[in-house]
């Protein structure tokens, strides 16, 4: 039979453990807010320079098309970028 003392001992071990769950899912729950609220938010997008990544200057898809639509023209989107990255002479390195 337990003792009046390990009797403290397993009541913090709860406490610390509820606690512990509850910071988790507090930092859970804050991490799902920021991303739902990142999605409701519609990015916009400055005019890139002609020098920046191809990648940063891709026109988000249109709000109103399906999300079919929208996954064709990010797959577009995207053989685009990798056959002009094919496209791009490898910088050769100095042997020195």
């Amino acid at each position: 039979m337990p003792t009046p003392a390990s009797f403290g001992k397993i009541e913090m071990r709860v406490v610390f453990g509820v606690l512990s769950l509850l910071i988790a899912l507090a930092v859970v729950g804050l991490l799902a807010k920021k991303q739902m609220s990142s999605l409701s938010v519609a990015p916009t997008r400055a005019q890139a320079p002609a020098t920046a990544d191809p990648v940063a200057s891709v026109p988000a898809p249109l709000p109103a098309a399906t999300p079919q639509a929208q996954s064709q023209q990010i797959q577009q989107q995207v053989r685009q970028t990798v056959e002009g990255t094919l496209q791009q002479a490898r910088p050769m390195p100095d042997d020195n």
